[in-house]
Order: structure tokens, then C-alpha cells, then sequence
């Protein structure tokens, strides 16, 4: 079985839905050392954040947001994935390093995908039935069967993509949480990930801070790591491999704990934990509370 492979997100852009704090340019690169020292394999990098309550922003203005942030990364040796629907901005991020396009449209424009084929890049080719940056609610909307419509839908596009010089081994494939889709729906898809690996690419859980879950545990986006690892680890037992995460860190640290716990890393019999970690430091004096027992 193939090792997963984290995929670290940087959204270079003023009003992402996650995250809060410096959305500086500098802030951006930092965020990409960040990721790539606490283990990130692959950094996605976005200028257009896919709210549906802020209008689309220029490719110009996208490409003057992102092409710092990606010429960072290149120089710090990062595997680039530039997080896109629109060519020109496809074009300038592969010019200047970035090696994958992740398409939230669908795969469907041929220009976009030819920008990818020429440049010998990979594609990321999400299901998604809605234009971007729009959201449809539809309980109707798959009378098929959700994944019966997607196992359809990545054929035909695969079939799109094989045309234009893309082969399926240069493609993995995204269900697309959230995208067109009611909490149910996204559910329902993920639970059809076993048939969607069947498809022979490698297969994207972009479950992170994604709006299901939020609907499930009624919480913000900040607060919705522990129900992230638990689509994780669901994604992983069908065959998932890469793990598009905005917390790197945390979602190393599930790894390392699920790979020693299924016994494909060894665990040193003579492994200690070290003292200076095994408890929090004691509290200041004089703050009022009493000490730990």
C-alpha cells in the first residue's frame, strides 16, 4: 500500500473560508516553510478563495497573488499544486514551478486542461456539477445514486483528458466534498470511495474544515479538526492516499500514531517518552490555582 502523501494548503488570498490572521504575501511564503518542515509533501496553492459570498477576482489580480508564493515554494524545492479554474493563471504558476493543476471546475475546460498537457503537468479532476465560487443544495440532484453519477463522470472526463495527451496515471482524482453537493450527499460520496479508487488514479480526501462537517458537529471552521481526522482516517481504510490538509502538523501526527497502531512502522521496544513533554509545565506561582495532582 502506497504511503499517504500530505498536501499542505496556502491560500494566498484576503478571505479564505479557514483561516484567520496575516494574509500577507509574507505571511503566505511563511506558511509554506511552515507546512513543507512539518512534513507537507506537496504544497496547493490558491489565489481565489471559493466563498460564494465574494465576486470572482481578476486572473491578473490572481496571478499577482500567487506568483511570490509559488516562486518561494519552487525555491525551496516544493512539489507545487496551483489551486485554479482559469488558464492564465494555470499557465503563469507552471511557468514558474508549480508541476500540478487542481481544477475546482471540473475538468472541463479544454483550455485549461491543455494548459496542464503542454506543460506535462498533472491534474487534479474534482467532481463538481456547479460553476465555481456557486452552491447548489439539490436533495434530486443524483437520482442515480451519488456514486454511480461520479464513477460516470471521472470516465468521461478521464477519457476528455486522455485526448488532450493527459494520461489517467498523471491524474488523481477528487470527489469533491462539498462541492454541488448537500452533507449528505458529500457523505454518501465519500462512503463510495472504495469504487471511486477502483478507477485506477490516485484518490484526494479534501475533507479538511469542509462545510459537512461543520454541519455535522456544528462548528466553525476552526474547530473542525477532530471531525478532519475522522474523514481521514474513513478515507484512508477505502483507499485514500493524499491528504489535502491546512493543518500540516496536526495531520502528521494522526499519521504517525495510525501507521504505528496498524504496525507499519515499528515501535522501539525501548522507546521513552521524553520528560520534559510528558506533562504541561506547572502554572506560574501566584495565578490563583492550586497544583496538579
Amino acid at each position: 500500500m502506497a504511503d499517504p502523501v500530505i498536501v499542505g494548503v496556502v491560500n494566498a488570498t484576503p478571505d479564505s473560508f479557514s483561516d484567520r490572521g496575516d494574509r500577507s504575501t509574507a505571511a503566505s511564503i511563511r506558511h509554506v516553510e511552515e507546512h513543507l518542515a512539518n512534513g507537507a509533501e506537496v504544497i496547493e496553492i490558491g489565489g481565489e478563495s471559493n466563498v460564494t459570498n465574494r465576486p470572482a477576482v481578476t486572473p491578473e489580480e490572481e496571478i499577482s497573488r500567487i506568483l511570490p508564493v509559488v516562486s518561494a515554494a519552487a525555491e525551496a524545492g516544493a512539489v507545487i499544486s496551483i489551486d485554479t479554474y482559469k488558464p492564465a493563471v494555470a499557465r503563469a504558476a507552471l511557468e514558474a514551478g508549480a508541476a500540478i493543476v487542481n481544477d475546482i471546475s471540473g475538468g472541463g475546460n479544454l483550455e485549461l486542461m491543455g494548459a496542464a498537457a503542454e506543460a506535462g503537468a498533472g491534474v487534479v479532476l474534482m467532481h463538481t456539477v456547479v460553476e465555481p465560487k456557486t452552491q447548489r443544495w439539490d436533495e434530486t440532484a443524483y437520482p442515480e445514486g451519488i456514486t454511480a453519477h461520479q464513477l460516470s463522470f471521472f470516465e468521461q472526463r478521464l477519457e476528455a483528458l486522455a485526448g488532450l495527451g493527459i494520461d489517467r496515471d498523471q491524474v488523481v482524482i477528487d470527489p469533491g466534498p462539498d462541492f454541488g453537493k448537500t452533507p449528505r450527499q458529500t457523505v454518501d460520496s465519500l462512503k463510495g470511495l472504495p469504487e471511486l479508487c477502483g478507477l485506477g488514479c490516485p484518490v484526494m480526501l479534501a475533507v479538511s474544515r469542509k462545510d459537512f462537517i461543520g454541519a455535522i458537529n456544528h462548528r466553525r471552521p476552526s474547530e473542525r479538526g477532530p471531525g478532519t481526522f475522522a474523514a481521514l482516517a474513513f478515507g484512508l481504510d477505502c483507499g485514500g492516499r493524499l491528504l489535502r490538509v491546512h493543518d500540516v502538523a496536526g495531520t502528521r501526527d494522526f499519521l504517525q500514531v495510525r501507521e504505528a497502531l496498524l504496525g507499519r512502522t515499528e515501535v522501539d521496544p525501548g522507546l521513552r517518552i521524553d520528560e520534559e513533554i510528558r506533562r504541561e509545565p506547572p502554572r506560574d506561582q501566584g495565578d490563583g490555582a492550586g497544583d496538579d495532582v
